[in-house]
């Protein structure tokens, strides 16, 4: 039988994911940019605005990892 997950590595899959969606929504934003042909200032500065709105993303969309399926009690759904 498996073991249920343990709280860090629910964390860290959950910290793994935040970032993930910060970098994709980041690098997409300088991709954008560059395919819209701006000059390389620019794309820098897209891509720090992207990487703060996918932060802000992140912080407002992703719950903790305590909310998404508590394992206090050690009662899991089946």
């Amino acid at each position: 039988m498996v073991d249920p997950i343990t709280d860090d590595d629910r964390r860290q899959t959950l910290r793994w994911a935040k970032v993930g969606v910060v970098l994709l929504v980041g690098l997409s934003a300088g991709m954008i940019s560059i395919q819209g042909g701006a000059p390389l200032e620019l794309v820098g500065v897209t891509v720090l605005v992207g990487l703060l709105v996918g932060g802000a993303l992140v912080w407002y969309l992703f719950p903790s990892a305590e909310d998404i399926a508590p394992a206090g009690g050690h009662r899991y759904r089946r």
